[in-house]
């Protein structure tokens, strides 16, 4: 029997799903379609019910209460003993809606309140919370995985888009940059006459709906302690990726743009200006490393090192990946495996291999993200964070084509335990993952290090004695392996 999730929506959801004088978001409507296609449940907390109660807007509040019968209540969920007679009523509900996550009463809590964010995150688990579009985004790789496809990247000079600033995108900054002295579309233009660009992402409509704004600076003064990156550095000016396709990775895909940007250009640096309320850039640029360096004005200052040779320092391999992302640590301490993937799901998770070199074309392709999930029977169990995988394509080309950092490995036989793991990374149906947890399954979440330049052919791994047979299973190499596994894609 197929297992179900249990999502509890958070006031912020329920009212505008309740109120019909409110015209629902595509990305909520959607999520709600979804869900009644899968057969998950919808709950929602008795403190939302508090929450309500406490509506200013009488016939809202009475609309809303009338309409919310048609979830289910969430019973049994003892009170926060976070809550003191200090708490204040607003604080005490979040505590008893994040509370019931705790407890594991719900697979996930669907908010975009912030600060409940802020506080799963704070207390470990930051990872079962979704806005509504990563949510609806999770649904549809579950139940539409071949609808599934991320907008193409574009390398474009900003003056090509002058045209274009009354779209609803840019529209969307302009409160950000309007000033008495400047209009926004007067620095769009003014920045447009520097020559800098932008990598930008469309819908199927070809509507511009996410632009991340570059330039490169030399010996840049990043905060008003005057402190400065010395040579050459990236900048992100302008990183904002708009309501239509966010939960799609749009990020992912502009950092992953970055980053190359960055190795290829010798920059030893990234940098971005943010602020509070720009809460999941934040910890976007938090997960890939991105470290807080002051304040530059009202704008947090982030930087992360991006150093052109390996830097020697004593750090766990995974943090190591994700501070110093290009290099990864390959010492001794870290294990190396094979992991043979069949083509069809080699396609799935790396569709952009066979045109990484075209990244930065006009019409280019980054058809996935650096985060990855992947799924299988190996009997192995040694694998742990921050090991290193190379991915072996079975069938067609019998290749060493990619390098991951381990980030989780777990073996799981519940189908639902795996669709949490991996909801925001899936590529996979929830069908075929039922059908995978029939059995023991491997989970193992992995970052997308490197896409070796060439391939290494079974042929090449024989010879070099790496492998003496079929790779047909996860397959642990030594050291020694691995070097010539890297030399070999450097020929």
């Amino acid at each position: 029997m197929s297992q179900r999730l249990r999502f509890l929506l958070d006031t912020n959801i329920l009212i505008p799903l309740q109120d019909s004088m409110l015209v629902l978001a595509p990305s909520l409507a959607n999520f709600v379609r979804l869900a009644g296609v899968g057969g998950h449940q919808l709950l929602y907390h008795p403190a939302s019910k508090i929450d309500i109660d406490r509506d200013k807007d009488i016939q809202r509040r009475d609309r809303t209460l009338a309409r919310l019968q048609q979830y289910t209540k969430l019973e049994g969920v003892p009170s926060s003993p976070r809550n003191t007679a200090q708490t204040s009523v607003n604080d005490a509900c979040d505590n008893d809606i994040l509370h019931a996550l705790e407890c594991s009463a719900v697979h996930a809590l669907v908010t975009e309140d912030k600060e409940i964010h802020t506080k799963a995150r704070q207390a470990g688990f930051g990872d079962r919370i979704y806005n509504i579009q990563t949510a609806e985004d999770w649904l549809r790789r579950l139940h539409e995985p071949e609808e599934v496809h991320l907008p193409n990247i574009e390398d474009v000079p900003m003056y090509s888009l002058t045209s274009q600033l009354n779209t609803p995108l840019f529209d969307s900054l302009r409160s950000s940059y309007d000033t008495p002295e400047r209009s926004f579309n007067k620095w769009f233009h003014d920045k447009a006459q520097t020559g800098r660009k932008a990598w930008i992402a469309r819908t199927k409509q070809e509507s511009i709906e996410a632009i991340c704004i570059y330039a490169m600076q030399t010996n840049e003064v990043i905060n008003d302690a005057k402190e400065s990156l010395h040579g050459l550095s990236l900048k992100l000016c302008t990183f904002k990726v708009g309501e239509q396709i966010r939960g799609q990775k749009i990020g992912e895909l502009f950092l992953k743009a970055a980053f190359r940007f960055a190795t290829d250009n010798r920059c030893e640096n990234i940098f971005a200006h943010t602020s509070d309320d720009q809460f999941y850039l934040l910890e976007l640029l938090s997960d890939f490393g991105f470290q807080r360096r002051g304040m530059y004005g009202t704008d947090i200052m982030l930087v992360k090192a991006h150093p052109s040779s390996p830097p020697v320092i004593d750090v766990p391999a995974l943090d190591y990946a994700k501070l110093y992302f290009p290099h990864y640590r390959n010492d001794a301490s870290v294990q190396k495996f094979l992991v043979p993937i069949q083509p069809q799901y080699h396609q799935i998770l790396f569709p952009d291999l066979a045109r990484q070199g075209q990244l930065f074309s006009g019409n280019s392709v980054a058809g996935n993200a650096i985060k990855q999930a992947y799924l299988c029977k190996a009997p192995t169990n040694q694998v742990k964070p921050g090991d290193i995988v190379l991915f072996y394509r079975t069938g067609d080309e019998k290749a060493v084509t990619t390098l991951g950092i381990v980030e989780r490995y777990e073996v799981h036989d519940n189908s639902t335990n795996i669709m949490q793991i991996v909801s925001r990374r899936t590529v996979y149906s929830q069908r075929d993952i039922e059908t995978m947890a029939r059995t023991p399954t491997k989970v193992m979440l992995f970052r997308l290090a490197i896409h070796f330049h060439s391939s290494i052919p079974y042929q090449a791994l024989t010879q070099e004695g790496i492998v003496t047979g079929p790779i047909q299973s996860i397959t642990k190499i030594s050291d020694d392996s691995f070097s010539r596994i890297l030399k070999h894609a450097q020929r």
